[in-house]
């Protein structure tokens, strides 16, 4: 290492970052908010590279490198923060620095990205099911409405299980009752099976402020992240916190972030089918754990109430709104704005987890077709198991244990495995899997 040198590298480093910022400062850089929002985290990337990758690699073992770069690394570290925090505040703007946006790839790409997960449908066909199934989860509504005594005003029934949501400091306890009550049901009912060590091992954490930003609801998977107002938020941000976090909408996530949602398919994916990790797809991931929603919805005595019924299909419709909002957003038919405010009026959605939703989708890095991937492979799976179990060739148990060997790969693909198909080394996808409705 040559230490003389590298301490002038850094503080050339420095100057230059000095000189971007002044110019960011002065209105002498021009960009969108969603580049505006990138360049900040590639800047973010380039400060974290200095330090862990070159710096935290030299220093101490090197004395000479410590007495030449340790003071030009600092100054260099500090500008690359100020740059970082001056492109947010000045070209980013607005909700903390957090952009509601990104920018659509286009159909095109959109259709490359169908082919590459073996979904044999153009987006226009996917947002057509989607509306089917939005059509569909509003009669249902409708039905619950009724029963709940708010006649076919479904928001008035969806209002009321809004306003059941636990006192302050009581959340995680609901949380971790619901998903020991999703395990102990589909363990009764010999639906899967469910290692004890998957159901016993998972933590339980609380989501900040910040992290709640991007994600309002509670996460999963190796562990369980309850969302839930903090005391440091506003007093109208902590009741729609606590609302769309209610006891009938948490039961539906609790089973699909842990038993037999994520927790139990990325338990099973940690020691089976290694090889095939490198096919993972959001279409197996997201529609498993989605799927478990809708086949216990088709049972009948888990979500047996007229609320628990308006808290899955609040989140039936979540998957169909988001599915048809992510691909108008891509296809530049809708912006971001216009998807929170759809999401407030087809949903329901409080207007902060709809911002935090759309924050998501389009600046948390997901691929994009992730959010359509909820709603397609669930209905994926829900035909597979109908070619399966309804005729006879698998239980409900067999079926989904065989699912689980068989790593998150598209679900074309695992259909192919479990009926035994030989496919060729070029194939592309041809099944269709999904009849309307209407």
């Amino acid at each position: 290492m040559q230490a003389e040198r590298a301490a002038q590298r850094l503080d050339d480093v420095r100057a230059g970052v000095v000189g971007v910022r002044r110019d960011v400062a002065r209105d002498r850089v021009r960009m969108g908010r969603a580049e505006a929002a990138r360049a900040a985290g590639v800047v973010d990337e380039l400060r974290e590279h200095l330090r862990r990758d070159f710096f935290a690699f030299y220093a101490s073992y090197d004395p000479l490198f410590d007495w030449w770069a340790t003071e030009p690394w600092k100054a260099a570290d500090e500008a690359l923060g100020e740059l970082a925090l001056a492109i947010r505040a000045k070209l980013v703007g607005g909700n903390g620095g957090v952009v509601v946006g990104g920018e659509p790839i286009g159909r095109e790409a959109l259709l490359v990205e169908l082919e590459a997960e073996l979904v044999a449908y153009s987006p226009e066909e996917l947002v057509e099911i989607a509306n089917d199934q939005y059509r569909w989860s509003e009669r249902q509504m409708r039905e619950a409405s009724r029963a709940m005594g708010f006649g076919d005003d479904w928001r008035q029934a969806l209002e009321r299980i809004k306003a059941q949501s636990e006192p302050p400091g009581r959340q995680p306890e609901l949380v971790v009752g619901l998903a020991r009550e999703a395990a102990d049901f589909v363990r009764r009912h010999d639906l899967v099976t469910v290692p004890r060590l998957a159901e016993e091992t998972y933590r339980v954490t609380m989501m900040s402020a910040e992290q709640q930003r991007l994600a309002p609801f509670f996460l999963g998977g190796p562990s369980i992240q309850v969302a839930y107002p903090t005391a440091d938020m506003a007093q109208p941000l902590k009741r729609m916190v606590m609302r769309g976090n209610n006891r009938h909408l948490a039961r539906a996530t609790a089973l699909h972030e842990l038993i037999p949602g994520h927790r139990l398919q990325l338990f099973a994916m940690e020691r089976r089918a290694a090889h095939r990790r490198g096919l993972a797809t959001p279409f197996f991931v997201e529609g498993w754990a989605t799927y478990w929603e809708m086949a216990l919805w088709r049972r009948g005595d888990f979500f047996d109430s007229p609320e628990g019924r308006v808290g899955t299909l609040f989140w039936r419709m979540h998957r169909c709104a988001r599915l048809v909002l992510s691909l108008r957003f891509h296809t530049g038919q809708l912006t971001a704005p216009e998807c929170v405010d759809l999401l407030v009026r087809w949903v329901g959605h409080e207007r902060a987890t709809a911002e935090a939703e759309v924050r998501r989708w389009f600046d948390a890095d997901y691929p994009p077709l992730y959010q359509a991937a909820y709603l397609v492979g669930a209905l994926q799976l829900l035909e597979l198991r109908r070619e399966l179990v309804d005729a006879g060739r698998l239980t409900e148990k067999q079926f989904h244990d065989r699912l689980l060997t068989l790593g998150a790969v598209p679900v074309e693909l695992a259909r192919a495995l479990l009926l035994d198909t030989e496919l060729d080394s070029d194939y592309k996808a041809r099944w269709r899997w999904y009849k309307l409705r209407t």
